[in-house]
């Protein structure tokens, strides 16, 4: 009876760490919502930190290709507001790499520019995840495209 006990409490201790033990999957996907939240948060230092040293972000202007610290400067007096910017990921797709040192994604993002993709490369440092490669784009509908063309001529 006394085993039965202990074993009882063991299984007690040890099952909430089973429900919270994630996937890799889990994880990056935890990770990029966490971002994401950090810039609506305007918590400039957990979405900067997030990113390697030379991390790359591709905005959705032409010109927009900025290291992480370009970045984190040009983008000083958004994070000095409530709300740097919002996206929420509405999907997402993630694959690992064989050694599972390196992640890249696909994701739909809900934003204040309507349905914008992502797309990233992630690698694993010794302090977790972080962004090597964040590509930001506007969609177009294939419907619309005509439209847009003619817009971008002027």
């Amino acid at each position: 009876m006394k085993n039965i006990k202990i074993l009882a409490n063991i299984g007690l201790v040890l099952f909430p760490m089973y429900l919270m033990a994630q996937t890799p999957t889990e994880t990056i996907n935890q990770f990029m919502d966490n971002w994401h939240k950090a810039a609506a948060n305007a918590n400039e230092e957990l979405f900067f930190g997030s990113m390697t040293e030379k991390g790359i972000y591709l905005g959705t202007d032409k010109t927009e290709k900025w290291t992480r610290d370009e970045m984190a400067e040009w983008a000083k007096e958004y994070f000095e507001e409530e709300s740097a910017w919002a996206f929420t990921a509405t999907e997402r797709d993630v694959y690992f790499s064989e050694d599972g040192k390196t992640a890249w994604l696909y994701e739909k993002l809900d934003t204040w520019m309507g349905v914008c993709k992502g797309t990233a490369v992630l690698v694993m440092r010794p302090d977790g995840w972080k962004i090597a490669l964040y590509d930001l784009s506007v969609t177009v509908d294939n419907n619309k495209i005509d439209k847009f063309l003619e817009l971008i001529k002027e």
